[in-house]
């Protein structure tokens, strides 16, 4: 199968990568970057930095992995305007050139997260759900959505995949982490009563190449594990993997003050559940907290 990935040398896609090369697939990588492809993602994926490189050569699948990272800085208005044009302007620029080819692939994975849905408070979100608030995480990640099914007009399967917390040893969201909790001084953010929808990285890429080679795979999937927790279960979860305590808050009030209105991603969340990826099959390797911490923190001391 020829792939074409964009965000390929980010955590998730850089994991596809290895997955995909294993099982024989021929791979390009879209990339600002694309000298440092073959190092980041394996030697025999080509890189390339403008999509008229790809050539007329046949093309099976696209996975729109590309988007600047959302909770890495307090959203200024430059911060959304690059945080936009690094989801939904790139993919309509993958639409434009996907529409301009003669041979098109069959099927379009294109990114999208579970901040869909809004702060869901107490309400269990399935697929079908409505988003609960139209916060600016909501509004971007619907306007990725709307503009990637766009592709079923050219006659190309789309599938959204709706991301939660990601959860690897070496990169994401818990690379951040790892420090003030191996000191003692993790826990719980604001009251700690928030949902966190997680995903190990291995049910992530183990997912994403279920429903790729699913020809029914079609819509939005949760891509979390069936198990919910709430923040302050995760911060003990992460402190007992990691053999330290992990009882300092960190104020909701400090958070406010110094992130703004991106705070409400960090003490907001979703009880978001993969409905639709059980019902089509798939079997998740990690479905409780504990065990996929400690799959990954395994040796810590």
């Amino acid at each position: 199968m020829h792939i074409l990935l964009t965000g390929g040398t980010g955590l998730i896609g850089r994991a596809l990568c290895r997955l995909w090369l294993g099982q024989g697939h021929q791979l390009t990588v879209w990339s600002r970057t694309p000298d440092q492809v073959a190092g980041l993602c394996g030697a025999p994926v080509r890189g390339i930095g403008r999509l008229e490189d790809y050539g007329d050569g046949p093309l099976d699948a696209v996975i729109n992995l590309a988007g600047a990272p959302i909770a890495d800085r307090p959203w200024t208005h430059k911060r959304k305007a690059l945080l936009w044009a690094s989801r939904v302007a790139l993919t309509e620029q993958l639409l434009a050139w996907l529409d301009g080819r003669a041979q098109r692939p069959q099927v379009l994975l294109s990114g999208s997260a579970v901040g869909w849905y809004g702060d869901g408070g107490e309400r269990e979100l399935d697929e079908d759900s409505p988003p609960v608030v139209e916060d600016f995480a909501a509004q971007l990640c619907s306007a990725w959505e709307e503009t990637a099914l766009r592709a079923e007009e050219l006659g190309i399967r789309v599938v959204l995949l709706r991301t939660g917390l990601v959860l690897a040893a070496d990169g994401g969201f818990l690379k951040r982490l790892l420090l003030p909790f191996k000191l003692g001084l993790g826990g719980p953010i604001g009251n700690g009563r928030q949902w966190m929808p997680w995903i190990h990285l291995e049910d992530q890429v183990g997912l994403i190449d279920f429903l790729l080679q699913h020809p029914d795979a079609h819509g939005p999937y949760n891509a979390c594990a069936p198990q919910p927790v709430r923040n302050k279960a995760f911060a003990q979860a992460l402190g007992r993997a990691l053999h330290r305590p992990a009882l300092l808050p960190l104020p909701g009030l400090l958070l406010k003050v110094g992130l703004g209105e991106l705070s409400g991603l960090l003490l907001g969340g979703q009880k978001a559940l993969p409905q639709r990826a059980l019902a089509a099959g798939y079997e998740f390797r990690f479905t409780a907290i504990d065990s996929a911490l400690a799959a990954l923190f395994k040796d810590a001391a």
